[in-house]
């Protein structure tokens, strides 16, 4: 088991249940539906990657060697995209212009399909008995 990873993905799960609730009840009348479809989009995100998280936790990686990288890509892929979808389908509900960070989505992509690749790797090396 993996503390680090089991406890940012608790986390990233918590987060995406508060996140979508307010979401769903406290935005749904101030966002038109693009946004809101946007917003559920970054919290479905969040909490598929989580999940990631949560059952990657549950291995033994000692033996692993894109343990690190793989952490660190689901981290921050997580922040960019979901994050800064949250910021820009709510871009209409503050002072602060936040399309200027809209390049970061793609990069917050990029990071998770990364992870992804990284995790298909370590698994087609498992030797099986």
């Amino acid at each position: 088991m993996n503390r680090k990873f089991l406890i940012t993905g608790v986390i990233f799960g918590l987060l995406a249940v508060i996140i979508g609730a307010f979401g769903a009840h406290g935005l749904k009348p101030l966002l038109d539906e693009t946004a809101r479809e946007s917003f559920e989009t970054g919290v479905k995100y969040q909490m598929y990657h989580g999940l990631l998280l949560l059952f990657i936790g549950g291995f033994k990686m000692h033996s692993f060697r894109f343990q690190k990288p793989i952490f660190f890509l689901l981290l921050f892929g997580v922040i960019c995209f979901s994050g800064s979808i949250y910021l820009l389908a709510t871009n209409n509900l503050t002072t602060i212009d936040f399309t200027g960070i809209a390049l970061v989505t793609p990069l917050g992509g990029t990071l998770l399909i990364a992870a992804w690749i990284f995790l298909l790797v370590e698994f087609v090396k498992i030797k099986t008995k």
